[in-house]
């Protein structure tokens, strides 16, 4: 957790306000592996990461709420009885929706104050969505001691996504952002939205991502299409999700869906499978294994469930090609965005130098590269 972060939204809280505000920190988060399984009730294995966002917040005695985004140096004011999406759809609608989400549970929530920054890279994958809603519920919760639990508490921050953001996003990433345990990954399943933390020992190695910088439009239209097949196909074999079938069940239906569907479909079924092989995996303290269950995830997001891009791809080669690199694979919902990769400690830096100059070379564009450690979830910061 970052303190310049902590005190420069207290700074700015007491400044703005005149009041001790309270502090909460919400991180963002990474995923080992268990991609695009979430909205097919399938396992992910997320876990909270060090950088996240900050939260300052107090009653207010005026007559409406303030919400300061320091970050972009934009402040919103609404009064509590006349909340409604904002047409601009950005910030305001995470801070609003969340808001919306708790009054419609008959809960009431008096005037309040934020200041928030974070220091999650935008456009990383690393949701710092999740992060900001669960800053704002998991704040009120405290402030008028509203009695959520923090199940109540992410569920509320998902409906606001899907209701005032407009993405129909899975439970994963605010599950992850509240729940995380320092130096645990949670094997989640995202039908009982129950987990079970995994200690993991990365021993000489580190996680490392690497930021591609670009992110093709594709990206929302592509996930509601990928969304849709899977769920058709669920309907052809009578089953929930896709988290029920097996690659076999797959085979019954092939000629009723397209090829490119069924490559779907069998993508999602093999990495449900790969999550609960890594989960043992790590219990074994076994990081080779892990790692190649990586390299497979990205080998299936990219030729099966077609969601990579040649700028992912390009940076797994560049992994695959380092023999210090364990694993690597593109994380979040494609179309850019980072890679994560299990990389040896004292080879990190040499890796990270050689992937941005050849990504340079290769694409005229630099990457960005950063270090996360595995964290504790949304809490009070004293």
């Amino acid at each position: 957790m970052n303190a310049e972060l902590i005190n420069a939204v207290k700074a700015k809280y007491k400044e703005t306000f005149n009041q001790n505000p309270l502090l909460v920190f919400s991180p963002g988060r990474i995923n080992l592996i268990g991609e695009h399984t979430d909205y097919n009730e399938g396992f992910v294995f997320p876990a909270a990461v060090d950088k996240g966002i900050a939260a300052a917040l107090e009653k207010s005695n005026s007559g409406y709420c303030t919400a300061i985004a320091l970050d972009l140096d934009s402040t919103m004011q609404f009064e509590l009885d006349q909340i409604k999406p904002s047409p601009e759809g950005s910030w305001e609608n995470y801070v609003l929706g969340v808001v919306a989400e708790i009054q419609k549970k008959n809960i009431i929530v008096g005037n309040f104050n934020i200041v928030f920054k974070g220091d999650i890279p935008g456009g990383a994958g690393m949701s710092s969505s999740a992060a900001l809603e669960n800053s704002v519920v998991f704040g009120l919760n405290e402030l008028f001691d509203l009695g959520l639990s923090k199940h109540d508490m992410i569920l509320i921050s998902q409906k606001a996504e899907h209701n005032y953001v407009g993405v129909k996003c899975g439970i994963m990433d605010q599950y992850a952002s509240m729940f995380g345990i320092e130096n645990n990954a949670l094997h989640l399943d995202c039908r009982t939205v129950e987990s079970k933390p995994f200690q993991i020992d990365f021993k000489d190695h580190q996680l490392m991502l690497i930021n591609t910088n670009v992110k093709h439009s594709l990206s929302d239209s592509a996930y509601n299409d990928r969304r849709a097949a899977c769920e058709n196909i669920s309907e052809l074999l009578g089953i929930k999700a896709l988290r029920d079938a097996t690659e076999a069940d797959l085979e019954k239906v092939k000629d009723k869906v397209t090829p490119e569907n069924y490559q779907k479909a069998l993508y999602v079924i093999q990495e449900n499978k790969r999550t609960i092989k890594a989960g043992k995996a790590i219990e074994e303290g076994d990081l080779e294994t892990l790692g190649a269950l990586i390299y497979q995830s990205h080998e299936g997001l990219s030729e099966k469930y077609k969601v990579s891009c040649n700028e992912l791809d390009f940076l797994v080669e560049q992994a695959k090609q380092n023999k210090h690199v364990l694993g690597a694979r593109m994380m979040g919902g494609g179309f850019g965005g980072c890679t994560i990769n299990l990389v040896a400690k004292t080879k990190a830096k040499a890796f990270a130098d050689a992937a941005s100059k050849a990504y340079k070379n290769k694409f005229d564009k630099e990457c960005s590269v950063y270090f996360v450690k595995l964290s504790n979830g949304t809490h009070v910061v004293n």
